[in-house]
């Protein structure tokens, strides 16, 4: 009944939004190095891209290359070769796949996805390859539909079993087949979707990633620590400085429902078919575009659980309203609610980012001053960076400071944490800690990739359910202090062929240094 009800919202929207034919919606992996090239070229004012949400449609980043392509007279000799070799990747039928097949009403493509890598150092001795396939295509001209897998298979000593933590970082964290083996680690990443373009928009069921807001390492509202996970999303453009995106999300709780959990007749496995608690996000943002370069977002999202919400399936709802309805008689009923804002400027400042993003997960605001009865349990990133530094073109530097209040991310049912398969859906740090970050990138040949990154984190305890929700006064900033670290990180990637990148960094942590070595192919 639940997913008969999904279905029948996509169809209506897809229904309600037919009209003239326009280009297929098919997303580009968020991890591309497209997207920095890109950013970097709106930074220094010369095109507008919006990148506040990702992934992105090929469709659109294409059309952002196309703009480019306008003002080449203006880019560097270095920048000319890369859009060259981005547009070849980005326009149908411009290089050579595995798979590249159809006619005006249908096309499908395909490319392999390879990858292998070594990690030493510090106890960790790891060989990790992996092996899928990436399928997409168009069928008509408003339908679009990808497929991409891959199995990933790690062997070694020195596994990180939890991939959370200061040690595992920013680095997605995966749901593990067989979590028990102590020597190796098997999971599976697939991402995909069946996609509709109308005027002005898209409408696309899937699985993916999704980000939202800005960072270098870690993003507050939405980050790509979780594993992927199942959506429904609308992203709708009615006006020039006026944007629209609304996602409904289905998580996994990792929590068993015993209600719901029953006996197998045969008894085996335990005799029980476990379920789980079903968990669910909703959350929508409108931007504004104030002026070229200047734009100004504020959104809301909503953790809830138990039974599929008909209010948290209306894009342009107030869910706080909603809650508030379903759980007027008292906080147990309710949902976990978050507001977030962000501010961007490109170029207002000659070749500047500057960004700075607000996350609130409970905030009094007729008490926000009181020390004694305040809850400001709210995170926010504040950071910028300046390209063709000294007159160097392609040397970037940047600085950036998040902070995350005690708290923040938690909620009295574990079911309505801000996770995935317990895994933060914002800032891979969690709550009641900071980070300060300055970091240089330099791109001294086309399509070579050079980093430096320094980091000092600040970590403090997670304190209990009475102190989050009973405590007065709030306990302190770093309250319970559990360490402090010191990180630096050093990369370089090439992307030698269109999908094929070779990567290495050496990462250090305190005492404990890290060497990877890698190749990606398809990704």
């Amino acid at each position: 009944m639940k997913s008969r009800l999904a279905i029948q919202l996509i169809v209506c929207c897809c229904i309600l939004f037919s009209g003239t034919a326009f280009s297929q919606v098919v997303y580009e992996r968020h991890t591309s190095e497209v997207y920095n090239f890109l950013a970097r070229l709106a930074q220094k004012g010369v095109i507008v891209f919006d990148d506040l949400i990702r992934p992105i449609s090929k469709q659109k980043i294409g059309q952002a290359l196309d703009s480019v392509a306008v003002h080449e007279n203006v880019l560097s000799s270095i920048e000319k070769k890369e859009l060259a070799f981005y547009q070849r990747e980005f326009t149908e039928g411009a290089r050579k796949r595995i798979l590249s097949a159809g006619n005006a009403d249908f096309s499908i493509q395909a490319d392999p996805i390879v990858t292998a890598s070594y990690v030493s150092g510090s106890g960790k001795d790891i060989k990790t390859t992996s092996s899928g396939i990436n399928v997409w295509g168009h069928i008509g001209n408003k339908w679009g539909f990808q497929f991409s897998f891959h199995d990933v298979n790690a062997s070694g000593t020195g596994f990180d079993t939890s991939h959370k933590g200061l040690e595992a970082g920013s680095e997605t964290g995966p749901i593990l087949i067989n979590a028990y083996k102590k020597n190796s680690q098997n999971f599976l990443e697939i991402r995909g979707h069946l996609s509709y373009q109308f005027k002005n928009g898209s409408i696309s069921a899937g699985q993916d990633y999704l980000l939202w807001g800005y960072g270098e390492n870690g993003r507050i509202v939405l980050s790509d620590k979780a594993p992927t996970y199942p959506y429904i999303r609308l992203d709708y453009q009615p006006l020039p400085w006026l944007r629209f995106n609304y996602t409904h999300a289905w998580l996994q709780s990792g929590l068993i429902d015993s209600s719901r959990s029953y006996s197998i007749p045969s008894g085996i496995f335990g005799g029980i078919r476990e379920v789980d608690i079903t968990k669910y996000m909703a959350s929508h943002s409108i931007d504004f575009t104030l002026k070229k370069g200047l734009n100004f977002t504020l959104g809301e999202s909503i953790i809830y659980n138990d039974n599929l919400n008909i209010g948290y399936l209306v894009p342009i709802m107030f869910f706080k309203a909603v809650d508030n309805y379903n759980g007027a008689s008292g906080i147990q009923k309710g949902s976990n609610g978050q507001f977030f804002f962000q501010l961007s400027s490109r170029n207002q400042l000659p070749k500047t980012h500057l960004y700075g993003t607000l996350f609130i997960d409970e905030i009094k605001l007729g008490s926000i001053l009181s020390k004694e009865k305040q809850r400001n349990q709210l995170g926010y990133t504040l950071g910028g960076s300046v390209t063709d530094l000294l007159g160097i073109p392609y040397l970037t530097a940047g600085l950036e400071y998040t902070r995350i209040r005690p708290f923040v991310y938690r909620n009295f049912l574990p079911a309505q944490d801000y996770t995935n398969a317990g895994y933060l859906l914002g800032d891979w740090m969690g709550s009641n800690a900071d980070r300060i970050m300055g970091f240089v990138k330099y791109t001294p040949l086309p399509k070579l990739k050079l980093q430096v990154r320094y980091s000092h984190i600040r970590k403090g305890g997670a304190g209990t359910l009475d102190q989050q929700y009973l405590q007065q006064p709030q306990p302190p900033f770093l309250f319970d202090f559990q360490r402090k670290a010191d990180e630096l990180f050093v990369s370089a990637s090439y992307e030698y062929l269109h999908r094929l990148y070779l990567n290495t960094y050496v990462k250090r942590l305190d005492k404990n240094q890290t060497f990877f070595i890698g190749m990606t192919y398809g990704l």
